[in-house]
């Protein structure tokens, strides 16, 4: 793709956002979009709202189940940008009709206390990096028409990111076990889903740390006082107007999401 088409799609997606009308998917518009293609998509998406007066507070990773990366084919993750507009504050009520077609997911948040630039963060690195985790549902959705998403497709448009509430318990990263603390999320009082921060990656660590190296290969810096969503811990159930979503963390908490 040429600059100019990568513009024009970058302005498709904008306006999606706008109109809250889903675009055919790009990978179906525009022949031959490879990868670099997609991000620079997104990053356009990104210069032009940051030019207009919005703020990146962080980033998310996307495909980090072994199950999301053999359905769309790949074999690492992809990341998004959160913007200052995305955060809610849980309990509080979020209107569903800011989205297109809006999911949810259970997932820790890092809070970090010190920059991360890769390549070359290790674990021990990224660690030393965070300053506390904090419970979380992030609210994916999706610019592209019935969720008809691969890799391309979903990088270009973000990520499908769409929103993020955090939990107001903050817990220090050595006195919780990641990898083997398990989450249920519950939807209206019922169980709508379960997983483990094994589902991320292996752990939600290793989840940093890519992002870290990806990002800074891109010459990107992930900044103190960012938040990042390293991935979700269990499959992403439907949104509604009306709906209340919790998520419980072992030795985390827990977060509230209300939509109206």
């Amino acid at each position: 793709m040429d600059n100019l088409t990568r513009a024009e799609a970058a302005h498709r997606l904008l306006e999606a956002y706008t109109t809250r009308e889903p675009i055919d998917p790009l990978t179906s518009t525009y022949d031959g979009m490879e990868l670099a293609d997609s991000y620079a998509i997104q990053l356009l998406q990104m210069h032009e709202l940051v030019s207009g007066g919005r703020t990146v507070k962080g980033h998310k990773v996307g495909l980090t189940s072994v199950a999301m990366q053999r359905l769309l084919g790949v074999t690492e993750p992809d990341y998004g940008h959160l913007l200052d507009d995305f955060f809610y504050l849980e309990h509080l009520p979020i209107p569903a009709d800011r989205f297109v077609q809006p999911r949810i997911e259970p997932e820790v948040a890092f809070v970090l206390k010190k920059p991360l630039q890769g390549p070359g963060v290790t674990v021990h690195e990224a660690i030393a990096a965070i300053d506390f985790v904090l419970p979380a549902l992030e609210i994916v959705d999706s610019r592209i028409k019935d969720w008809k998403i691969g890799l391309l497709d979903t990088i270009a448009d973000n990520a499908s990111s769409g929103a993020v509430v955090l939990g107001s318990t903050p817990t220090a990263l050595a006195d919780v076990d990641l990898r083997l603390g398990g989450a249920i999320l519950h939807r209206n009082g019922q169980i709508a889903g379960t997983g483990a921060g094994g589902a991320v990656l292996g752990s939600p660590i290793n989840s940093l740390v890519w992002l870290a190296n990806t990002v800074g290969a891109r010459g990107i810096v992930l900044e103190a006082g960012h938040v990042v969503l390293p991935g979700a811990v269990c499959a992403m159930v439907p949104i509604a107007a009306g709906d209340s979503f919790t998520a419980t963390f072992a030795g985390l908490g827990s977060v509230t999401a209300r939509f109206v």
